[in-house]
């Protein structure tokens, strides 16, 4: 068996809670911006989360649920454009100090630091949105922990497909076994294994009812030793939460 040598992190909803009280809430206050009376509630935001991407996820609006709307001689500009208004809104939700990390998150994160780890951010999320989170939820200096950030438009075609994971591991001369990765979505699972890599599962109110049956195990959080979490498909054995030695135990599985 590979020895364990970097940890591979999805941002939105592994990292921090970010789509319904981060992105969701960026997006709205960008349409009301642009003098539109589209409104992104919990529940159809949840159906849009089906699409991987903030542009990709508008198209699939006014496609599947708001097919009335006039689009704009160019589309691609106008989305460009609202998706450009979204990010400054997210940045600032940030910057407030809106969008925490989740339960256990900078407690594996100092772990792995401090075991020498290597570590890098895979996500379809713009650069800017994972900078702005690392820098306000994590630490100022955050940006240099990630050996690498994969994120946005670096690769043309966004998760489910496994494009992002394998340019990640590309530009850190990896291979998927020497690797394991942090989701929390079905689309993030179908990627990350599809490029071979092992994966740990972490839900949130969107993702609970996701199909997860590639997954080494599936919590509802990574957990704190007065926080534990919850096993909901795998095993974990006397673990209370998802520390190092639990990462490379599942890791060598």
């Amino acid at each position: 068996m590979s020895e364990l040598k970097a940890l591979l992190f999805d941002v939105d909803g592994t990292l921090a809670d970010t789509e319904k009280d981060g992105h969701r809430v960026a997006f709205n206050r960008a349409f009301a911006d642009a003098s539109l009376d589209w409104d992104w509630t919990p529940e159809l935001y949840g159906q849009l989360l089906a699409v991987t991407g903030g542009k990709e996820r508008m198209r699939y609006y006014l496609s599947d649920f708001n097919r009335e709307f006039e689009a704009p001689a160019d589309l691609d500009a106008f989305i460009r454009s609202l998706h450009a208004a979204k990010t400054e809104h997210y940045t600032r939700l940030l910057a407030e100090g809106a969008i925490p990390l989740r339960p256990g998150v900078r407690r594996l994160l100092d772990e792995a630091r401090g075991a020498g780890l290597r570590m890098a951010v895979v996500t379809t999320t713009t650069p800017a949105n994972v900078e702005a989170l690392l820098i306000h939820a994590i630490a100022p200096n955050a940006m240099g922990w990630f050996e690498v950030i994969a994120a946005g438009d670096i690769v043309p075609a966004k998760k489910p497909a496994p494009d992002i994971y394998l340019w990640a591991m590309n530009k850190m001369n990896l291979t998927p076994t020497d690797c394991i990765a942090f989701e929390d979505s079905r689309n993030g699972i179908l990627s990350s294994c599809g490029a071979g890599v092992k994966t740990i599962i972490t839900t949130n109110d969107y993702t609970r009812d996701d199909d997860f049956s590639d997954a080494l195990i599936v919590l509802n959080q990574m957990g704190e030793p007065d926080q534990p979490f919850t096993v909901l498909a795998g095993d974990a054995g006397d673990a209370a939460c998802l520390d190092l030695d639990l990462v490379r135990c599942l890791h060598s599985v």
